[in-house]
């Protein structure tokens, strides 16, 4: 579900050393809790999913409709991404984050950042935007963790604006909910992303 996004900017999150350029689109809460040592799985599970194999059929169709667009539009080529239209945000991370494991997504156009007991930052560009996803574990009040995601953006000019204006109620009503919720659910079940099965 939908949070307010101060459940985000009001925690020290190492994210917020990289991205002060960056305008903080949303901010999502998954369902369910896991243990304190279970983050790493749910990232795990995040860079794992592959929406054409969603179990929902819209996401299946607005993800297959977005690369086919991107794929005509020239939207996603090798010049429109991270260390050619802009440069990696690993260049301004500190050592220490430079240092962590980097887990490389399976499908999603996201290359890992950093990640941490509690953090977890991947980027993505193309011609559209430069956006970060930041997942986080915060203390549930029962001894477990709730895991969020942030979704920070920098759009490409006037087009990348027009853009994230007009996929925003694609992603919030379509897109997040049933993926959040597939993460959730094999987060749960201790399993991977139901997309891999």
């Amino acid at each position: 579900m939908r949070i307010p996004n101060a459940e985000h900017t009001s925690r020290p999150w190492r994210i917020h050393e990289i991205t002060g350029d960056f305008q903080l689109e949303d901010v999502w809460e998954l369902p369910g809790s896991g243990g304190p040592g279970d983050f790493p799985r749910m990232v795990e599970i995040a860079t794992s999913l592959d929406p054409s194999k969603s179990s929902s059929r819209a996401v299946r169709a607005l993800f297959a409709t977005r690369w086919k667009l991107g794929e005509l539009f020239g939207w996603d080529g090798d010049d429109a991404g991270v260390g050619s239209r802009v440069p990696t945000l690993r260049d301004r991370m500190p050592a220490d984050l430079r240092d962590t494991p980097t887990p490389e997504f399976d499908a999603l156009p996201f290359t890992s950042l950093y990640l941490l007991d509690d953090e977890f930052a991947a980027e993505t560009a193309n011609k559209t935007v430069h956006g970060v996803m930041h997942l986080s574990a915060v203390p549930d009040g029962a001894g477990g963790v709730r895991a969020r995601m942030a979704v920070l953006v920098k759009p490409n000019g006037r087009f990348g604006v027009a853009y994230m204006a007009a996929i925003k109620p694609f992603r919030h009503l379509i897109v997040y909910p049933p993926m959040l919720r597939e993460i959730g659910r094999a987060w749960r079940a201790g399993e991977r992303a139901p997309a891999r099965r």
